[in-house]
């Protein structure tokens, strides 16, 4: 990779399906990113565990995740493609962040309440201590920008300031992190209730497009979108909340922008609109998942892909992580 370009870190969890917004808020835009920055892009298995996980489901969908990644044109030659638990140091300097991070600040993340609140009977350390892992992850690999949703501007600010704290007591040792925010499609939401974010875990599977959905299912769940009482199609999302969501997806889908979308169905009715929509989807979605389905059957090339990711990640954050070592005053040999 070149040193003169900045460092970008972003990472999924592989938990669950991946939906639309999961591709149109970090996939798809990593494939345009990597062309631009040194991209550290990994596979977030350790804090998918916060919350039980059906051991081989977690492995089988750890595989999965990596062939969507390079289906949807993550190029493990242009970028670092890795499994998070595959270097240690992503625990480690956890650990040392976690001696600068206050037990009030973990207590008002938005995600640990969201979580706490439905998952009552596991409210454990790994869901308090979730940001400090990820001020990790990014501060790692002396990242100048994260790409984030909406919902993850709580977790970016954390990161920084932990990074700040850590420069000031100990002198500099990490570059704070700038947020990379899209600004079509940033927040997609659910189908159902369009106030809401689509989640993976949305207890209405009909709100969550996934990228797994075949046709026939694209199609009925935008035929069953929420849209509104007004017969307008037009960008509003305060007062059309449903269709501006729709329209932020065909625009992503289509290659079109939001406007040229409203020209094309000013005077439509929303049958015809929601039918569009989930054809621009399926049709984008079918390809990916015909490459998906090849390279799992190519195992060693994917355990060959995440092998090598380890090492260069592993060299990178070595780095990072023996100076915060010298800086603590831990004996090295």
């Amino acid at each position: 990779m070149e040193e003169s370009r900045k460092v970008l870190y972003s990472a999924v969890q592989p938990t669950n399906n991946l939906t639309i917004g999961n591709y149109i808020g970090a996939i798809r835009n990593w494939v345009d990113l990597q062309n631009g920055y040194d991209c550290y892009f990994a596979i977030a298995n350790m804090h998918a565990i916060t919350v039980r996980q059906n051991p081989a489901e977690l492995r089988q969908k750890t595989l999965a995740l990596l062939a969507l990644y390079i289906a949807c044109g993550v190029d493990p030659e242009k970028c670092v493609l890795y499994l998070q638990s595959h270097v240690p140091a992503h625990a480690e300097l956890a650990w040392v962040l976690n001696t600068f991070t206050y037990v009030g600040e973990m207590e008002r993340m938005t995600q640990y309440k969201d979580k706490s609140s439905r998952h009552a009977d596991n409210i454990n350390m790994g869901l308090m201590d979730y940001p400090v892992l990820m001020a990790a992850d990014i501060l790692l690999y002396q990242a100048d920008v994260v790409p984030v949703g909406l919902d993850q501007r709580q977790h970016l600010e954390i990161a920084r300031d932990i990074a700040q704290r850590f420069n000031k007591a100990l002198s500099p040792t990490f570059k704070v992190p700038e947020g990379l925010y899209v600004k079509v499609g940033a927040k997609i939401n659910d189908l159902q209730e369009p106030s809401k974010k689509m989640s993976k875990s949305a207890e209405n599977p009909n709100g969550s497009v996934f990228m797994s959905d075949d046709k026939d299912t694209v199609i009925r769940k935008f035929r069953r979108a929420v849209t509104d009482s007004d017969s307008d199609i037009r960008y509003a999302p305060e007062e059309k909340p449903g269709v501006s969501n729709l329209l932020s997806i065909y625009s992503v889908f289509s290659g079109k922008s939001v406007a040229e979308a409203e020209k094309e169905f000013a005077g439509a009715g929303y049958g015809e609109f929601k039918l569009a929509v989930g054809e621009a989807v399926a049709e984008k979605l079918e390809p990916l998942q015909k490459e998906q389905n090849r390279l799992l059957g190519d195992k060693a090339y994917l355990d060959g892909v995440l092998r090598s990711g380890m090492e260069r990640a592993a060299r990178a954050a070595g780095r990072t992580l023996n100076k915060v070592y010298k800086k603590i005053g831990f004996y090295q040999l």
